[in-house]
């Protein structure tokens, strides 16, 4: 704090012609290489893998959906898929085998559902008695 002082006191009379540059011992310096861990994430968080849209797994045919229901109102729709009460956007999973798929409602019309597996879309009709 004096070192301060007595700097400003000079300069402001003029009798400092230049004042000592500040010299580093150790500069700071922070470098990521592809493989590090962001030190921003929180401790444990992974980041979700960068796969491809395309559907890993055999093609999933409409039979394997159940649509009972569909209910058509102006503010929103809704269907019962496989005994479950399901909106437009919603996603669930199906298990076909050993494995579970995720699928999406994209949209449920009159008579008809359909819904989407990565770029795969599945047109499920309603079951009639």
């Amino acid at each position: 704090m004096k070192r301060l002082l007595l700097l400003t006191l000079l300069a402001q009379s003029g009798l400092a012609a230049e004042a000592p540059k500040l010299e580093l011992k150790h500069p700071s310096s922070f470098s990521v290489q592809p493989s590090d861990r962001n030190p921003f994430w929180p401790i444990g968080w992974k980041p979700a893998g960068k796969g491809s849209a395309e559907p890993v797994g055999p093609a999933i045919p409409p039979a394997s959906f159940a649509v009972t229901s569909i209910t058509l109102d102006p503010g929103a729709h809704f269907a019962i898929i496989n005994g479950k009460v399901m909106g437009e956007g919603q996603q669930f999973g199906l298990q076909m085998g050993g494995q579970i798929y995720q699928v999406t409602v994209k949209s449920i019309e009159d008579g008809r559902v359909v819904l989407t597996r990565g770029n795969e879309e599945i047109v499920v009709p309603l079951r009639r008695k």
